[in-house]
Parts: structure tokens; sequence; C-alpha cells
């Protein structure tokens, strides 16, 4: 059996918390910034926590990223 790789795009936007937990960043926040309001923009550039009912197969891509 092949030796499981890391996925190369999903390891730069996630980070692992010491609990084991994924942290992720908010999408929409690439340009039009402008439209959303001062309290939209300030909580989408807050990290936030990968649900729980998708950390199995985030966990899949990343198992060798330590």
């Amino acid at each position: 059996m092949p030796k499981a790789k890391t996925h190369s795009g999903l390891k730069k936007r996630i980070k692992i918390t010491g609990t084991g937990k994924i942290k992720r960043g908010h999408a929409y926040t690439g340009h039009l910034k402008t439209n959303k309001t001062h309290k939209e923009n300030k909580n989408l550039s807050k990290s936030a926590l990968v649900h729980e009912t998708d950390e199995k197969r985030i966990k899949q891509l990343i198992a060798n990223m330590k």
C-alpha cells in the first residue's frame, strides 16, 4: 500500500490546535470588502473551527501533517 500523502493545498489553509481541532479561515474575504459592514469584515477576519462532521474527511487529507 502506498504512503498517504498530505494534501498540499489544504495544509496551507489550516492549522491544528493543541487539542487536535482544526482551525480555518473564513471565505468571502478576498475582495469586495467595501460592500460588507465593518462588523461582517471583522468577524470574517477571525479564524473558525472546522465543523465536527467534516473533521474526519479533512484529517484523512492531512494524515502526515504535524
